[in-house]
């Protein structure tokens, strides 16, 4: 049984059994109801930031009941975010990688070795060496 249907039920119960219920007792429980709304603690009022206000005005909120924003932004825009993340640092990766391939080219080219040193075998091998040591 849903909630709705449980809170009519009761509350046809409670009704029926208004006509067993004395004049005296009616008059005592109203006074005591009275009492108890003007005890009630008053709800303090919400403080809400400027970005959640904000976010409403933007089309971020939601017309749903209650104010609820949708189930999936949040989630969504993390996913977004992660996204961008990795494609800035693998952008920024190729970018110093790209930087360094130009630093070794530009000092290869600039030596004064004949361009077939390049082509030798024991030339790369001396290269792996060298570059090992740093």
């Amino acid at each position: 049984m849903n909630e709705e249907r449980y809170g009519y039920r009761v509350r046809q119960a409670l009704n029926h059994g208004l006509k067993d219920i004395s004049p005296a007792s009616s008059r005592r429980l109203e006074a005591a109801r009275h009492l108890a709304l003007s005890r009630q603690k008053q709800a303090a009022p919400e403080l809400v930031l400027a970005s959640q206000g904000a976010s409403t005005a933007i089309g971020f909120g939601s017309n749903r009941p209650g104010g609820q924003p949708h189930p999936y932004l949040r989630q969504a825009l993390a996913v977004a975010a992660l996204l961008l993340g990795m494609w800035i640092a693998f952008y920024w990766h190729s970018v110093q990688y790209v930087t360094e391939l130009e630093e070794v080219d530009s000092a290869l080219l600039s030596d004064d070795l004949p361009p077939e040193a390049f082509l030798d075998n024991d030339f790369f091998e001396w290269l792996k060496d060298d570059s090992s040591e740093d």
